[in-house]
C-alpha cells in the first residue's frame, strides 16, 4: 500500500474542489495571486505554508477548515 502523504492529500482536495467549481488551474492560480505552474505543484503534492492554502482557499470561495476536510 502506498504511503500518501498530508500535501498530495491536500492537493487532490485542492484539484477536486477545483474541477468541481469549473476553474483551470490557470483561473485558480490567478485568482489567488500565484503562478500557474505552482498550482500544478501543489495540486501534485507540493509542501505548502498556511498563508498559501488561504488564498487557494479563498479562491474557491471556501474556508481553511472545508479545504482541509478530507
Amino acid at each position: 500500500m502506498k504511503y500518501v502523504t498530508l500535501y498530495e492529500k491536500l492537493g487532490k482536495r485542492i484539484r477536486d474542489l477545483r474541477r468541481k467549481k469549473g476553474l483551470s488551474q490557470e483561473k485558480l492560480a490567478a485568482e489567488a495571486g500565484l503562478h500557474r505552474a505552482y498550482m500544478w505543484e501543489v495540486e501534485k503534492g507540493r509542501n505548502i505554508s498556511v498563508k498559501t492554502a488561504y488564498k487557494i482557499a479563498r479562491a474557491l470561495g471556501i474556508g481553511l477548515r472545508d479545504l482541509f476536510s478530507f
